[in-house]
């Protein structure tokens, strides 16, 4: 699902539950799991170089676990701002299998500060900022999404 869809819907169907984990991928979504359970975001895909650099900016609001997916050909050095972004947000850093190697909370809107993701990323989860701590992301969970290469992944789309 591309931002424009995604965005343009006034409501967007939410699940944070028990029987997530075993619902099938789908490309609007992405999971989450960790020592807090299993957690399930909307999201618009960002995986063309045009889509990535325009990302969330001018979006004046983004329903609750709702998101933008930012999804790399390899796994690099990565590095985001919030220039023309008016609402705060999260953003996990995952490597190639799709585990969070770094969550930077809060972003602050309209800043032009680099925000660096660390090198070997593949996949950028943005959300609303304070919400990763809400829901009690970390570091080495893990996340599934059909992007993320099945083969590699530490949490497959298939085989819960």
């Amino acid at each position: 699902m591309r931002l424009t869809s995604l965005f343009a819907a006034a409501v967007l169907a939410v699940a944070v539950m028990p029987g997530a984990a075993r619902a099938a991928c789908s490309e609007d979504r992405v999971e989450i799991r960790g020592d807090f359970g299993t957690v399930r975001f909307r999201v618009a895909i960002a995986d063309t170089p045009q889509e990535r650099a325009q990302g969330l900016m001018r979006v004046p609001e983004m329903p609750r676990m709702s998101g933008m997916l930012f999804v790399y050909e390899r796994p690099q050095s990565v590095s985001f701002w919030m220039e023309n972004t008016l609402i705060p947000l999260d953003m996990i850093f995952a490597d190639e299998t799709g585990t969070v190697r770094r969550i930077h909370a809060e972003a602050v809107p309209l800043d032009r500060t680099p925000i660096p993701g660390g090198d070997d990323i593949q996949y950028v989860l943005e959300i609303n900022g304070g919400l990763a701590a809400q829901l009690g992301l970390s570091e080495g969970d893990q996340m599934r999404h059909p992007a993320i290469d099945q083969a590699d992944a530490a949490w497959p789309c298939a085989g819960d």
